[in-house]
């Protein structure tokens, strides 16, 4: 739940609004892409999109750009799903460029549905790097497809619509989806409900996770993720399967936990593609959480992170994760298994950025440095 501390300022810019009757709740409800949030934003949950994230750490900050996606996409309006297909043919569409409005390049007026496509070189990628799918802002809801599969969605589709226009868009995009061969298609689905519509503006491309390549070991992708709060979800042998799934980096709020404050849990069971030395000393790395975290590995806590500061104090959410881990602990052959509680006090919360996976003690060093 939002804390009342949280809110209360917003509610007593309601209360003026009702009071003084200074707002034109028409033009508000025609215009809502102002700097300052409207008036229906402000007395529901929308308000929350609105709110500053914390200030001292951008989360795209580590990503960086390895193909540039600023260029002409192919275009075409309409809503028809073959349309995500990598082998569709689109000779005909238009193109148009990208990022703008797409009223500004001969579609003034329109509302409605359109897609987008574009092709990218994976030969310009590196299979032991950890990549996301950086769009900027989309006016006002997205589905996104990497080669046919669907890689992440913002705000909701009539007849429940939901805009997104105020959200970054980076979507993680497993190696498993990516041609490293050859062509790959982009393909993304937008629904504009009025004004400005289109990928509008930001810097699209695909993106490495910084950090990711000293990983030996990612661990980036899919995770089991829990609300609720058991001291035996640590054991390794605890059936997880009917958890939900989210991604791992990226809030909990952007994966259908909007505005869960409190604790949650993470686990993650996966089997070692490298072999430990005997003599080798390794680290787990789950790059930054919001806020606090208690990390097991197969049944074992290996390190917490925790100030002991309340919400608006705390600092906790700035400092990367990177926990020895006891020599023997890791399985050679077989299973292991991560468990994080984690703890939000207020925001965003969750596992949020990179990298996370193991890396050596001798590439540690250069991975904390380069993070700062």
């Amino acid at each position: 739940m939002i804390k009342l501390f949280k809110i209360f300022p917003a509610l007593l810019s309601v209360l003026a609004i009702i009071l003084f009757g200074s707002i034109d709740l028409h033009a508000q409800q025609n215009d809502h892409r102002d700097n300052e949030p409207s008036f229906w934003e402000l007395l529901f949950d929308d308000f929350f999109d609105h709110q500053e994230e914390h200030p001292i750490h951008n989360k795209f900050e580590d990503n960086y750009r390895v193909i540039d996606l600023e260029k002409s996409w192919k275009f075409q309006i309409g809503n028809d799903n073959k349309w995500a297909d990598p082998l569709y043919n689109d000779d005909s569409w238009v193109s148009i460029k990208v990022p703008g409005d797409w009223e500004n390049d001969g579609f003034h007026g329109y509302d409605g549905f359109a897609w987008y496509r574009v092709h990218f070189d994976g030969r310009a990628l590196r299979p032991n790097e950890a990549h996301y799918l950086m769009l900027g802002f989309i006016d006002d809801v997205d589905e996104t497809f990497l080669n046919g599969t669907l890689v992440g969605k913002t705000g909701d589709f009539p007849p429940r619509f939901r805009t997104g226009y105020n959200s970054d868009r980076a979507y993680f995009i497993g190696n498993e989806l990516i041609n490293f061969e050859g062509d790959n298609v982009i393909a993304v689905k937008v629904y504009d409900e009025y004004q400005n519509g289109g990928i509008v503006k930001g810097k699209p491309g695909v993106y490495v996770s910084g950090g990711s390549e000293e990983l030996l070991q990612n661990l980036y992708g899919p995770w089991r993720f829990t609300k609720s709060n058991k001291k035996y979800f640590s054991e390794p042998d605890f059936d997880d399967q009917d958890w939900d799934v989210v991604l791992v980096p990226s809030y909990w709020d952007n994966q259908g936990y909007r505005s869960l404050d409190g604790t949650a849990w993470y686990r993650k069971t996966f089997e070692l593609s490298f072999k430990p030395e005997k003599e080798e000393t390794y680290y787990l790395t789950l790059g930054r959480i919001d806020d606090f975290d208690v990390t097991y590995l197969n049944g074992q806590k290996i390190g917490e992170t925790y100030d002991d500061r309340g919400f608006g104090d705390s600092r906790s959410y700035q400092k990367i994760r990177v926990y020895p881990i006891p020599k023997g602990l890791l399985h050679k052959n077989g299973k292991n298994t991560i468990a994080v509680k984690v703890e939000d006090i207020g925001l965003e919360g969750g596992i949020y950025s990179g990298p996370v996976g193991i890396v050596s003690e001798k590439d540690v060093t250069r991975m904390i440095r380069d993070r700062r």
